[in-house]
Formats: structure tokens, sequence, C-alpha cells
């Protein structure tokens, strides 16, 4: 029998070997002997996806709009996202908040509901990687996942969809009206010019007999 036991590290995470409390080594996939005393901490290194719980920011024009954002994030230094701080994520999402109320401070509620995924992108990736580094996180991007309005702005902005789809249909049956007058002003305009056919279609539009 062994004196020294062995370990298995699978693909996907990492293994911590500590001798008398100091991490001896970091342990890569694959069968590792271990120190007799030696304590193991596993740390999943695989890339996940995690959501910020909705976040209430104040926009350029006094709207409170809630949004939360999707972060994808992997562990890129095991010991150091284990010996660093308690809640690592923590310090991510505080760095996304943060780089959130700093980018919608300057942008009405209408710019964060048409804009926001496109442009709050990179700055938030950007807050996120450089917070992420220190606590042994690596972020591979960020998104803007929700954009809320508050019900009354859902409820105008609704309104406004509806009275513009009302116009636009009332413009089609002007337009149908206008071509319909139109053709028939030609209509008469090419029956005085030519007596011989009003007289045609007058005997046309007659019963038979």
């Amino acid at each position: 029998m062994s004196l020294f036991p062995t370990i298995t590290v699978s693909a996907g995470e990492r293994a911590l070997e500590y001798v008398d409390g100091t991490c001896r080594r970091v342990l890569e996939p694959g069968r590792h002997r271990l120190a007799r005393r030696a304590v193991v901490r596993r740390v999943l290194v695989l890339e996940r996806v995690d959501t910020t719980a909705p976040q209430e920011v104040p926009t350029a024009d006094g709207v409170s709009v809630r949004v939360t954002v999707a972060v994808r994030w992997a562990v890129a230094d095991a010991q150091r996202f284990v010996e660093t701080t308690v809640e690592p994520m923590a310090f991510v999402y505080l760095a996304v908040q943060v780089a959130l109320r700093d980018a919608l401070v300057d942008l009405t509620a209408d710019d964060v509901a048409r804009r926001a995924r496109r442009t709050l992108g990179e700055a938030i990736t950007e807050a996120a990687r450089v917070a992420a580094e220190p606590v042994g996180i690596v972020v591979h991007g960020t998104v803007v996942k929700d954009v809320i309005l508050p019900h009354e702005l859902r409820a105008a902005y609704a309104e406004l969809v509806s009275a513009k789809a009302r116009g636009q249909a009332q413009l089609e049956v002007a337009r149908a009206e206008t071509a319909a007058l139109r053709s028939l002003a030609n209509g008469a305009k090419l029956l005085d010019e030519h007596p011989a056919l009003a007289r045609l279609r007058l005997v046309q539009a007659l019963p038979p007999g």
C-alpha cells in the first residue's frame, strides 16, 4: 500500500494541493501523487454565463430603467480565484454595475431602449475584465440582456406604435382613393375629347335588347 495518496483531476477543473496551509502546486487534468499531509481543493475552470440582478439605473432624462447584463467568464488562475477573496465574482458584478451607470448617465430612455445592446457592451466588458484579472477570472464578454422601461413609458411606446400603424393604413386608403379619382378624371377627359368613344361606352352600358 502506497504511503502517498493519488488524485485524478478531470478535464475542466484544476486542483490546488495544500500542505500545512500553503498551496504547494496547481494540478492540471490527469492523475497525480499527493504529499502525505496534502489537502486538495478542486476548482471548476469551464466557461460559464452569469446574469446580474436587475439594476435600476437613471437615464439623462430622469427615467429609471432596469437593466440586466450577462457575463461570460471562466477561472484563469485557480490559486488567485481561491485565495484572493471570498466572492471573486462580486468584484466583477460591482464593476459591471458601475460601468452601466456611467454609460447610461448621458443617454435618454429612448436611446437606452433602442441602442443599449449595440453601444454599451464594449465599455462594460472592459470594466469587467479590469476587475476580474486580480481575482483570477477572465471575462470573455458581456451582453446587455434586458432593458425594462417603466410601465407608463412602455404603454406610451405601444400607443405610439399603434398610432403610426393607423396613420400608415389611413395613408394607404387615401392613396388608393386618389388613384381611383385620377383614373376617373382621365377617363372623363378621354370621353370629352372623343364623342364617338362616349357613344360606344353608352351602347355597351345599355341592357341587351
